[in-house]
C-alpha cells in the first residue's frame, strides 16, 4: 500500500489557511507557529508541483483554481476521517445544509425538525444565500448539499427534484382582478411589478412576462418574500412568487391574496443538490430521502 505522504495535522494547516486567508491567522486557530504553517504549504506546494495559493499583497492568500480543487477534496477527506473516529459513536451524524434565501422558511425548518427526530444526535450546520454561490460551494465540498431552484446550475452536481411549484400572482384583496380564479400576465402588467430581484429569481419572473408578450412595469425589487408581500397590501403594486405559501397576513396586519397564472408557464422545480464528484455520506442519504418523502 502506497503511504499518505502527509498527516492530518498538516492537512488541517492548510484547511486553517484557506478559512483565514493567512498563515497567521492560521496559526493562531490551530495554536502552532506562523512558520508551521508555511512549511506545510510549502510541502504541499511541492508535493502536487502547483501553486495552492495566490499571495495578495494586502489581500492575503486566495486559493489557486488547483487549490480550491485540492482543499475541496482533502476537507471531505478530513470530514470522513471525523466521522470514522468519532468516538460518540456510528449514529452521530453532521450535515452542511445550504439553503437558497426564499426558500428556506417554507421547507428547511420542517424538514430539520423531521430529520433530527430520525437521527438522535444528528447535527445541522445552515447556510443561507443565493443559488450561484450554493452551488459552487456544494461543488467545492464546503456544503453537503443544498435546497435550491434550479436555475442556471453549473455542470459537477447530482440534482434530486423534489417539487414543481407554479408561479402565483399576489394581489392586495380589493385588486380589481382579484375575483378571478386566474391571471392572465397581460393584465397583471398594467399594475406597478414588486418584483423578486435575486439572481436566478428576477430572471425567471421576468421571463414569463416574456413568454406572456406583456412588459412589465417594475416599481420595486425586493429580495424578500415578506417585504414583497408587504409592499403589495399596502397598496405599493402587485408581484409574483414562485413559493406558495399557507398564510395571506402580511408582518404589519395587512392581507394578500394569490392567484394562479393562466396559459402554460414553466414551474419552478425545487431541488436538492450535491458536488457528483463526493460520495454521499449517510446524513445526506437520510435527508435527501427524507426531503422526497415530504415535500
Amino acid at each position: 500500500m502506497k503511504p499518505i505522504p502527509f498527516g492530518f495535522r498538516q492537512i488541517d494547516y492548510l484547511l486553517a489557511v484557506a478559512e483565514t486567508g493567512s498563515t497567521a491567522a492560521a496559526a493562531r486557530l490551530t495554536n502552532v507557529s506562523q512558520p508551521s504553517i508555511s512549511v506545510a504549504i510549502a510541502q504541499f506546494e511541492a508535493h502536487f508541483g502547483a501553486p495552492l495559493f495566490l499571495r495578495l499583497p494586502g489581500q492575503g492568500m486566495q486559493p489557486t483554481p488547483f487549490g480550491r480543487d485540492r482543499i475541496a477534496k482533502l476537507r471531505a477527506l478530513r470530514a470522513e476521517a471525523g466521522t470514522l473516529f468519532d468516538c460518540e459513536g456510528e449514529t452521530a451524524q453532521q450535515l452542511r445544509l445550504g439553503v437558497f434565501s426564499t426558500l428556506g422558511p417554507r421547507y428547511v425548518p420542517m424538514l430539520m425538525r423531521h430529520f433530527t427526530k430520525a437521527n438522535p444526535g444528528a447535527s445541522i450546520r445552515l447556510v443561507e444565500g443565493d443559488i450561484a454561490a450554493l452551488a459552487q460551494s456544494v461543488l467545492a465540498g464546503e456544503l453537503d448539499i443544498a435546497l435550491v431552484y434550479d436555475a442556471g446550475l453549473p455542470a459537477g452536481l447530482e440534482v434530486c427534484e423534489l417539487a414543481q411549484i407554479p408561479p402565483r400572482a399576489v394581489l392586495p384583496p380589493d385588486h380589481r382582478l382579484a375575483g378571478q380564479t386566474s391571471i392572465d400576465l397581460r393584465d397583471l402588467a398594467e399594475d406597478p411589478l414588486i418584483l423578486i430581484g435575486l439572481p436566478h429569481s428576477r430572471g425567471y419572473f421576468l421571463s414569463l412576462f416574456q413568454i406572456a408578450g406583456a412588459r412589465p412595469a417594475i416599481a420595486y425589487e425586493t429580495a424578500s418574500i415578506e417585504m414583497l408581500r408587504a409592499l403589495v397590501a399596502n397598496g405599493h403594486g402587485v408581484g409574483l412568487l414562485a413559493t406558495e405559501l399557507p398564510y395571506d397576513q402580511t408582518y404589519d396586519g395587512r392581507r394578500v391574496i394569490d392567484r394562479p397564472l393562466s396559459g402554460t408557464l414553466p414551474p419552478s422545480r425545487v431541488v436538492l443538490i450535491r458536488a457528483a464528484r463526493f460520495d454521499s455520506t449517510p446524513a445526506m442519504t437520510s435527508f435527501i430521502a427524507m426531503a422526497e418523502d415530504l415535500i
